[in-house]
């Protein structure tokens, strides 16, 4: 074979393989996204249409409002299926059945918690109104998986499984998982506790307050301003709430409309109706309330007679057999010991620790949020928010009359004789929980002669609060930032400039922190060649976390110094364990102070922190301190769990590594695992003039036009228009009822 025809031979084959490619493509990929337009014949009681926006946003126009719902879970479905699939899995233990061995560990510690079979009994509870919205939702997801057999989204196929039908149980898995994620302080009492075993009790407890003695009240990360404080005379709300990145976003925009309900905003791929957002009328926000809703119990059991001792009698314990099912056939069996309180968690030092939660109290669950949705005043929405189960959070509130409110909301435990930061005796009886807080005695406000709401994760209860209060809450510093913002213009605010706010990246703690380092250094009259250009990089910056920048890397490693410092002090040898939220408050504190007991010179402790500072980042970044980056270090990367896996293209459908701006003490909240998962500003003069922005897209289908669109505008602090009353559509797919059999 000649040259010529050997290059053409090659040519040719590579030819072929790039049509098999766009072929493969096309058929796994480009034919399960969703249909921009048509008829579809399905079981609603009457016509109705999809109407999707510019940004894929699916607006539902249904007669009824179980039809909107049975429409929201076909167009969750055509959007987000996978995403569902592996919530569901991860809520229940099951990834390791598709992703093998790599996750064994974790489904073996939600078998644990028994999450599938509370989910199962919470199911059984529900009230009859709940039940409907989650059947109705059920039943639109279920529609999607029978009408596109074979074209499912890819990671189906690059994982060779095919989803099971979608159940009620599975929707509240989904909210367990959330639960979850935002509740789990047994570990924190188990870290605690293992501290005062070989520490200084008064030190240790210093370490974990509940309260900063700072905290505006109320609490949470959102607020709201009244009329008089706006440029329109009416009400805005801000909302974005920091939870785990992900790829595609924890959140789905979605608007639904019926002849009772006209309601838009964010949801939780599977589940229904919107959890933020605003319908004709009201306005809400809502971020994590970190009340302590977990009490570990240190148990007395008798293993082989299967019995636990309670009030001096032997009581007998459940156990349930768990199979965790891995990818290719194996499965791993182990047993769940239950006590009244809960399933046994073992810690390091083998005490048998059983955990209650309220997740799992029988009977408590309930889904209020379609009665939020189609709630008019704030009577009504705090009629919604009564039922509201958890986990606990803190709620903002407008309406277009121009109220404003905020209110707590969650099953809260009573402890009538300690606070529950540590594992309490579970054979007495004399440690259980007294109901839970009522309702009406929650943190509440209505229309604050301030016309100011701030909140952001810090202790919302006052000091005086008649019930003991616990929980791990955040310290001051982002709530007290957007308070001085707010009010540094008393008048004239409009929407947009809410985002000027929300992206806010100056830290008071660290800009504390490194003045109070720098200043150290110059007290000591030291010209040391590594640190001189340290100490005055600290004491010449202005406190803003930027990306790009060497001060906040510095600062930020300097804090990792003192905080393992200070609590070697409290408990030795544990330093490199403790992470609170409160740790920064901590620090500022003794640092203010300066007690003796704690630290003989505080100078010498914090050179020491910057020169291990100075050693670890030049260690990273190398030793010219003028070239570090802060961003390089606070460095995300958003992955398909599924596709980012594939040789050679993966890489094409991640986000990042991209350099973020921001820290755990600012009001844009940044680390490399969470972060804003949204930001919304409703504006309550004019529903189209609202925005919002997810992090990366509406779909989440690798090859779609909006599987990581609105990224650029997050990752700038942009945002785009909400829109509600005027709608750019893109495309309408109607859905008509099935005609009856002949």
């Amino acid at each position: 074979m000649n040259l010529n025809a050997l290059i053409k031979y090659i040519n040719s084959i590579i030819a072929l393989l790039c049509l098999t490619a766009l072929a493969l493509a096309y058929w796994y990929a480009w034919r399960p996204m969703p249909a921009g337009g048509g008829t579809v014949q399905a079981p609603v009681g009457a016509a109705a249409k999809v109407v999707r926006d510019n940004m894929g946003v699916p607006h539902i126009e249904a007669a009824s409002d179980q039809d909107a719902y049975f429409l929201q879970g076909y167009v969750t479905a055509q959007d987000r299926l996978f995403q569902m699939e592996f919530a569901r899995r991860q809520a229940a233990g099951e990834l390791a059945a598709i992703f093998g061995m790599a996750a064994v560990e974790s489904d073996m510690e939600t078998r644990r918690l028994r999450m599938r079979r509370v989910a199962a009994q919470h199911a059984r509870t529900l009230p009859p109104a709940d039940r409907a919205v989650m059947a109705a939702y059920a039943r639109g997801v279920n529609f999607y998986l029978e009408t596109h057999q074979g074209r499912l989204p890819v990671e189906f196929t690059l994982l060779g499984v095919d989803p099971a039908p979608w159940t009620i149980p599975d929707t509240i898995l989904i909210g367990l998982h959330m639960f979850r994620s935002l509740t789990t302080t047994w570990k924190d009492e188990a870290l605690k506790s293992s501290y005062l075993a070989q520490g200084d009790a008064a030190k240790v407890n210093f370490l974990f307050p509940v309260r900063t003695g700072a905290e505006p009240q109320p609490g949470s990360n959102a607020w709201v301003l009244s009329g008089k404080r706006t440029a329109s005379g009416k009400p805005i709300l801000a909302n974005d709430p920091h939870l785990g990145f992900s790829l595609p976003g924890v959140w789905y925009q979605v608007h639904l409309k019926t002849p009772s309900m006209n309601v838009a905003g964010v949801s939780i791929p599977g589940s229904p109706a919107v959890i933020i957002g605003h319908n004709d009328r009201i306005a809400w926000g809502m971020t994590n309330l970190h009340f302590d809703v977990q009490d570990l119990y240190m148990e007395r059991l008798n293993i082989a007679a299967g019995a636990y001792l309670f009030e001096g009698q032997a009581k007998p314990l459940r156990q349930e057999k768990e199979f965790v099912r891995i990818r290719g056939g194996a499965q791993s069996e182990f047993l769940v010991t239950s006590t009244g309180h809960g399933p046994i968690q073992r810690t390091g030092q083998g005490q048998p620790l059983s955990i209650r939660w309220t997740a799992t109290e029988p009977g408590l669950f309930q889904f209020p949020f379609a009665e939020l949705n189609h709630a008019r005043d704030w009577s009504q929405f705090r009629a919604a928010l009564s039922r509201f189960p958890g986990p606990g959070q803190n709620f903002v509130y407008a309406d277009t009359e121009g109220n404003i409110g905020y209110q707590a909301t969650g099953k809260l435990p009573i402890r009538r004789d300690r606070d529950g930061d540590l594992p309490a005796d579970g054979t007495s009886g004399k440690q259980e929980w007294d109901g839970f807080i009522p309702f009406d005695e929650l943190p509440s406000v209505y229309n604050p002669e301030s016309g100011l709401i701030v909140t952001a994760n810090q202790n919302p209860f006052p000091a005086n609060y008649p019930y003991r209060v616990s929980g791990n809450f955040a310290p001051h510093y982002r709530a007290t930032q957007i308070r001085q913002m707010l009010s540094a213009k008393p008048a004239g605010w409009k929407a947009e400039e809410m985002l000027r706010v929300q992206k806010d990246v100056y830290s008071s703690f660290s800009h504390y922190l490194a003045k109070e380092t720098a200043a150290a250094y110059k007290r000591r009259g030291l010209r040391n060649q590594s640190l001189s250009p340290a100490a005055e990089l600290l004491e010449r910056w202005d406190g803003q976390m930027e990306k790009g920048t060497a001060a906040p890397l510095l600062v930020t490693l300097v804090f990792q110094q003192v905080r393992k410092a200070v609590a070697d002090r409290a408990s030795g040898g544990k330093g490199s364990q403790y992470e609170s939220q409160m740790a920064a408050s901590v620090i500022e504190q003794l640092l203010r102070t300066r007690p003796k007991d704690w630290f003989m010179d505080y100078d010498q402790m914090l050179l020491r922190a910057l020169m291990d500072a100075v050693r670890d980042g030049t260690k990273l970044q190398g030793g010219d301190l003028s070239k570090w980056d802060y961003g390089q270090y606070n460095q995300l990367v958003l992955r398909n769990p599924v596709v980012a896996e594939i040789p050679l293209v993966g890489r094409y459908f991640q986000i990042g590594p991209a350099p973020m701006s921001g820290s755990s003490t600012t009001v844009k909240q940044t680390t490399p695992r969470l972060g804003p998962s949204m930001r919304m500003v409703a504006d309550l003069a004019s529903w189209d003039q609202s925005l919002l922005n997810l992090t990366t897209g509406e779909s989440g289908h690798p090859l779609s036009s909006h599987y990581k669109d609105q990224w650029e505008s997050y990752y700038a602090g942009r945002s785009f228009p909400m829109q509600f009353g005027k709608i750019e559509a893109s495309g309408t797919l109607e859905f008509v009822p099935l005609e009856p059999a002949r």
